[in-house]
């Protein structure tokens, strides 16, 4: 791992339950297997970065950025879809389809939280925290590299529950 990020080892704090975004419900409906709670019997906590893992999670950034023409919602709220592999979507797809990407190469659900933040321009914006031995970092389609979670500058609203990825709840701040 870079060491600008071993440096700064900041993880998400949350503040208790918060409303999932609405396309929430429906992305869990369509993908179920994405949504439900995966018991970890053992060794819980952060995914240690090691030199292969943080290639891998750079190499599946890489790839879903690439494979994803960036399309806007222009209907609004109400026609929000997050589908998983599409050829073309927002922000939402890029995060699912990397969270996705990463379970299905045996990485633990509860260490890949999508992310509700608010840009500069006041835009929402989901990306995907990967929580790490090393800190949290961002997987975000508006960068093309990792980084870790001070050097967007976001507002943090939500993000799932690593207990429950059905449940979201409030950022309250990034502290290390």
């Amino acid at each position: 791992m870079p060491r600008t990020l071993k440096q700064q080892v900041v993880r998400l704090q949350f503040d208790g339950p918060a409303a999932a975004p609405m396309a929430h419900a429906r992305f869990c409906l369509q993908y179920r297997d994405q949504c439900k709670v995966r018991r970890t019997v053992f060794r819980g906590g952060p995914a240690k970065l090691t030199a292969e893992r943080w290639a891998e999670l750079n190499r599946v950034n890489t790839e879903v950025n690439r494979a994803i023409r960036p399309e806007p919602n222009t209907l609004g709220v109400a026609y929000e879809r997050w589908l998983i592999g599409p050829s073309a979507g927002d922000c939402n797809d890029y995060a699912v389809t990397k969270r996705h990407e990463l379970i299905r190469r045996g990485w633990a659900a509860r260490n890949l939280l999508l992310a509700e933040v608010v840009v500069a321009s006041g835009e929402h914006h989901l990306v995907l925290v990967i929580r790490t031995t090393d800190g949290d970092v961002v997987a975000d389609n508006l960068n093309a590299n990792i980084r870790p979670l001070t050097a967007p500058r976001y507002r943090w609203l939500r993000a799932q529950s690593p207990v429950n990825p059905l449940f979201w709840t409030a950022i309250s701040r990034l502290s290390a």
